[in-house]
């Protein structure tokens, strides 16, 4: 018995320097007699199409079929009378400007009739006794030119027939691809039709295994040039194959599993520059059942066929179907509404114009009447299937395609009930892949992070999470990847994400426009979005439904989008509610504390909160702990807080009380109260004269302050301090409640009065309650603080992706 070894264009390619299909050969000739099938060298199918088009618009094609002669030159091979014919058949094309079907198989068929032949030469020059045989005398079609379909009984005949005579033949070669008809004139099987010749030869020689030599290791749970983490598959069925070729894996013919399965000959895809591998084997051994790949078709188009007049009429979907095969359109997903009144299907995006004119003509009579509204076609469209998918877990996929801003137009389970195909934007399918694979497989799930504000909040925050990242990997399977790193000026990009010294990646700076990190994300196909806004500026959260409109949850330390007007929150809401994205900000009120997660709960559950105290802001927390307590002038403590990192750049933006204003809107707003900012009655601590002054002369000029502070001090009874607070009060069931800032004096043996350092202390009274608060007390200030609750925030976010 033999065994059929067949090389696709990219293994032949290599042929000038790499000798590894010579060698493949030599070893396996060692135990077997071998027939060889071969694709055309290289890219020659599509340079022999491009010749074709320029021919056609008679525009100069001499560099173009150069190239061609480059790519399929070996010296002492003779392949002139393959060119020659070429030649005369651009001339032709050149001439009339138009070429039919039978024209282009013709000049196509010469790619492998000329790869077959220098192998066969170079197996010669190698030592090894290897026949030519032209594989258009054995492989009998019929005229559909093009896409060929073959006659079975005409082709087993000839093929034992021409076997018989090679019968003490060890090696022999011919071209796949190609066949003829009963007349002789040359066909082709159409794309990929050279793993269906040799199927048929392994078929009618009943040899003993077919072994596909190709560019890659096997067949993959994805695309590995789309999806990096995509797993080799040691073993298929027949059945899983056969679907998998179905659905668009591209070195699987549609047919080609269909002749191996009635002989039971395994086939196993081997990469030709890399003959170590085991590759995938295919064969009628059974497979544990679950997903084995993913596959797409990419050349196709979706026919919408509407009709609200076909209510209650039966056999519409035979007529559009038996119009289409009459003229042999094949239709490969389908997917029908209710009562006939709606169908999607999808063909090959050349033949949907033709399909749509084929079945216009069809239901005229029911245009006329109206039974029949639309057909439309959308030539945007790609087809993702999932092999072994069925329906019982088909939610976690689904679930993280609508999460991702993929929402399917319309999807389809096979009648076995476990392949599932969606049909979905063809600007959205490589993202598809990464987030379906991603749930089905197992692989960690990448949640890809763009940080904006690189100050010191910012650096932490990077810091921190580059420092967690393979700790979070291999506990929670996820992987943080910061893809995008802005200030105000620049944005720096790293599709592999940035490391330890993420400052030495920055490359070349690209405007931040904001933009940028949308179009960056939507070019490189990244999945589970998280826009990280660590600004203090109002220019960011003016944008956010932006990124929520492109599939960016936010994560924020920015207080802006929260405090802006009423009707921004409750439009920000909304937003996020339609695209099913969620805006974390624990750290807009209490830093780190777990403040407005508590008092959501609180608020959800139906408790009745009546008032919110406390000493909102970490910075002024340090401020009047420490100079309620020591004997040290304001300007002193001030300027302590600044060197600790406690205050924003512009001290007054604390001592304001806007800030602690801010604070106090949010937790209002988190109660359903529609207060706005210019609601709040706010004690600015910032004497008049030094409210003009700028940054550097206010920073020069801090003792000028120490008077109106000491007469403050003065003030105070022996078992006082100072601590500026918020409060939010009044009857918080109607539309507003009473918001304030003050600085006040308070017993040093009270909640307030006892802290210290830079804490914040919230009280929150309810109904339930009384009297009695409930206390969150901690860390209220500080970069490392404030970072580790946005971190917190965007690791909830990363799990529930």
């Amino acid at each position: 018995m033999s065994k059929v070894l067949k090389f696709g264009g990219k293994s032949l390619a290599s042929l000038h320097t790499n000798k590894n299909l010579l060698n493949i050969i030599a070893n396996y000739l060692e135990t077997s007699s071998l027939i060889i099938v071969v694709s055309a060298i290289g890219n020659t199918t599509d340079l022999l199409l491009e010749l074709l088009e320029k021919a056609k618009a008679n525009k100069p094609y001499a560099d173009h079929l150069q190239e061609l002669k480059a790519l399929n030159f070996y010296p002492q091979i003779n392949t002139e009378e393959h060119f020659k014919l070429i030649e005369n058949i651009l001339q032709g094309v050149s001439l009339i400007q138009d070429y039919s079907p039978k024209v282009q198989d013709l000049l196509l068929a010469q790619g492998e009739l000329i790869s077959s032949k220098v192998v066969t030469q170079l197996l010669l020059n190698h030592g090894l006794k290897a026949t030519f045989v032209n594989s258009t005398q054995l492989i009998k079609t019929d005229a559909y030119f093009t896409a060929a379909n073959v006659n079975e009984t005409l082709t087993e005949l000839a093929v034992q027939t021409e076997f018989e005579k090679l019968a003490d033949k060890k090696l022999i070669v011919l071209g796949g691809f190609i066949g003829s008809t009963a007349e002789n004139e040359v066909t082709t099987l159409g794309r990929n039709g050279s793993n269906l010749t040799a199927a048929l030869i392994a078929n009618y020689t009943q040899a003993e295994e077919f072994l596909n030599f190709t560019h890659v290791d096997g067949i993959y749970t994805a695309n590995p040039e789309w999806v990096a983490s995509a797993k080799r598959i040691e073993h298929l069925n027949y059945s899983e194959a056969n679907e998998l070729a179905t659905f668009g894996a591209s070195i699987l013919h549609a047919k080609t599993i269909v002749p191996l399965i009635e002989k039971k000959i395994p086939l196993r895809i081997l990469n030709t520059l890399n003959p170590e591998s085991t590759g995938t084997l295919i064969s009628a051994e059974p497979t544990p059942n679950g997903v084995k790949s993913l596959t797409v078709l990419q050349n196709v188009a979706l026919i919408n066929f509407h009709g609200k007049g076909l209510f209650g009429k039966v056999g519409v979907d035979a007529r559009i179907f038996n119009a289409l095969a009459k003229n042999n359109i094949s239709v490969s997903v389908i997917s029908q509404g209710s009562s006939e009144r709606g169908l999607g299907f999808v063909v090959n995006d050349s033949e949907a114009a033709s399909a749509k004119e084929i079945l216009e003509y069809e239901f005229q009579q029911d245009f006329y009447t109206k039974d029949v509204e639309n057909i439309s076609i959308n030539n945007n469209i790609a087809v993702v299937s999932i092999i072994g998918q069925d329906l019982k877990s088909f939610h976690k996929p689904y679930s993280a395609l609508v999460k991702n801003g993929i929402v399917p137009i319309l999807f389809n389970n096979s009648v076995s009930g476990k392949n599932i195909s969606l049909v979905i934007e063809k600007a959205q399918f490589k993202k598809a892949l990464h987030v379906i694979h991603g749930q089905i497989f197992g692989v960690n799930k990448t949640v890809n992070i763009a940080i904006v504000g690189k100050g010191t909040v910012g650096s932490v925050l990077i810091d921190q999470i580059i420092a967690s990242k393979n700790q979070i990997a291999e506990r929670k399977n996820i992987d943080l990847n910061i893809f995008a790193i802005a200030n105000s000026h620049s944005v720096y990009f790293s599709t592999n994400g940035f490391n330890t010294d993420w400052q030495d990646q920055f490359q070349t700076p690209q405007t931040n426009s904001l933009s940028s990190i949308i179009e960056y994300a939507k070019e490189h196909h990244l999945e589970n979005l998280i826009l990280i806004d660590n600004t203090a500026a109002e220019s960011l959260p003016n944008r956010y439904n932006d990124f929520i409109n492109n599939g960016f949850d936010i994560v924020s330390s920015n207080k802006i989008a929260n405090t802006l007007s009423f009707e921004f929150y409750k439009n920000l809401r909304e937003n996020l509610k339609k695209n099913q994205k969620q805006y974390l900000y624990e750290t807009n009120v209490g830093a780190g504390l777990p403040l407005i997660d508590n008092i959501k709960l609180l608020h959800l559950s139906g408790e009745n909160i009546t008032k919110i105290k406390g000493v909102f802001s970490g910075t002024l927390s340090y401020i009047f702990n420490l100079f309620s307590v020591e004997n040290k002038p304001f300007s002193e403590v001030l300027r302590a807080a600044i060197e600790k990192g406690f205050t924003e750049p512009d001290p007054r933006d604390d001592l304001s009380g806007t800030d602690v204003a801010r604070k106090l809107l949010i937790l209002a707003r988190e109660l359903d109260l529609e207060n706005e900012l210019q609601d709040i009655s706010i004690q600015n601590l910032i004497p008049s004269e030094f409210q003009s002054l700028t940054v550097q002369e206010f920073l020069a000029q801090l003792s000028g302050l120490n008077n109106h502070y000491d007469d403050l001090k003065q003030q105070l009874k022996s078992n006082e301090v100072l601590r500026y607070v918020g409060e939010l009060s009044g009857d918080l069931q109607q539309q507003k409640g009473v918001l304030e800032t003050k600085l006040i004096k308070v017993d040093k043996n009270s909640a307030l009065g006892q802290l210290s350092g830079s804490d914040s202390i919230f009280e929150i009274y309810t109904e339930s309650y009384g009297d009695r608060p409930i206390i969150i007390q901690g860390a209220g200030a500080g970069a490392h603080v404030t970072a580790r609750g946005v971190f917190g925030d965007i690791l909830r976010l990363a799990e529930k992706k």
